[in-house]
């Protein structure tokens, strides 16, 4: 189980690669399409999803495909499953297991995620779908007092139960314990906090037996709160995420996909390019996975048009091919330019 899990692991952050986020609940992408006027018909989500599995650049800078439980069971217009499309491109087809951040009992403000119940029948069908792993995202808000160590332990317990059933079922668990940007706090108030839940969340996946060399990290990046004054620029940014990951990130960790985390398309690109780019030594691969960062272009251009798809399949292929290059450090704001 180890070795195959490990593989899987690897190909997910091979070199230039990333893993696109193609799994939001049927709530988030109807707001998405209501920003462009579609109606969130299944017949219209699976058209969205294909259009971007069918992009060329898929095969070049994709390694992996986070899907949604109506999205891993739909066929092509043709017939082919859209999981088929993927594995056609090289990439690793991934499911999102969980149900969502729900209020934490006895912490006003604070959220745990919930799915474990069911949840080793639920791989083990996912399994049988095509999925080689998982996603299970915690959320941990930043505010006044908060976060309390009960919630990020909480958070930091399930996740390590979902990964150690994703083992057991011979899939690889993507761990999310994202930092919330939002809010007034500062740069070094997010340090400290995301380097809490990472030394939280490695002290109980250790304690539940599950193998790191077989999992991926998904983590945010170190950044200033939307709402704070004084926004920590790109080279900040990036010495602090790595300083941070550093600190609490073991080395036996294949790879690290951060999440875009509301950060705009470029933002996120920069960002990751900086820590590439930057020197570092580091004893994990760093690349992307994500949602709005990847999409949003594609979306725009789409709209909810058949005759729109090829202008839609260039904007992804171009966000693909910029983020590809940031997780070798080979991006620059030029290539942004030559494209514009």
């Amino acid at each position: 189980m180890t070795d195959s899990l490990a593989s899987i692991a690897q190909a997910m952050v091979a070199s230039g690669k990333g893993i696109l986020a193609a799994d939001e609940s049927t709530g988030t992408i109807k707001k998405r399409f209501d920003s462009i006027d579609v109606d969130s018909t299944e017949a219209n989500r699976r058209d969205y999803r294909e259009l971007l599995f069918r992009t060329g650049a898929m095969a070049d800078h994709i390694s992996g495909v986070i899907l949604f439980d109506e999205t891993i069971r739909q066929k092509a217009e043709d017939g082919t499953p859209l999981v088929d499309l993927i594995k056609a491109a090289g990439a690793v087809p991934g499911i999102k297991v969980d149900k969502g951040a729900k209020a934490l009992a006895g912490a006003p403000g604070e959220k745990v995620t919930e799915g474990l119940d069911g949840l080793r029948e639920r791989l083990e069908e996912y399994h049988g779908l095509g999925a080689r792993f998982a996603k299970w995202r915690a959320v941990i808000t930043i505010g006044d007092h908060i976060p309390s160590p009960y919630c990020v332990d909480a958070n930091a317990h399930a996740l390590a139960r979902y990964a150690a059933l994703c083992q057991e079922a011979d899939i690889v668990p993507i761990v999310e314990p994202e930092v919330l940007m939002d809010g007034p706090h500062t740069v070094d108030r997010c340090f400290e906090v995301t380097e809490f839940a990472l030394k939280m969340l490695y002290a109980r996946l250790f304690e539940h037996r599950v193998v790191l060399e077989g999992t991926i990290l998904k983590p945010n990046m170190v950044v200033s709160g939307t709402e704070c004054e004084t926004q920590a620029g790109v080279e900040e940014v990036a010495e602090k995420t790595v300083r941070c990951l550093k600190r609490a990130v073991p080395a036996a960790v294949p790879g690290i996909v951060f999440l875009s985390g509301g950060q705009s398309d470029y933002d996120a690109t920069a960002h990751l390019n900086a820590m590439n780019a930057g020197g570092y030594d580091l004893p994990w691969a760093l690349s992307f996975s994500y949602g709005r960062a990847l999409q949003a272009a594609p979306l725009k251009a789409w709209s909810g048009e058949a005759g729109n798809i090829p202008a839609a399949q260039a904007a992804f292929a171009h966000r693909a091919r910029m983020n590809g290059l940031a997780a070798t450090g080979g991006w620059s704001p030029d290539l942004e330019q030559e494209a514009a």
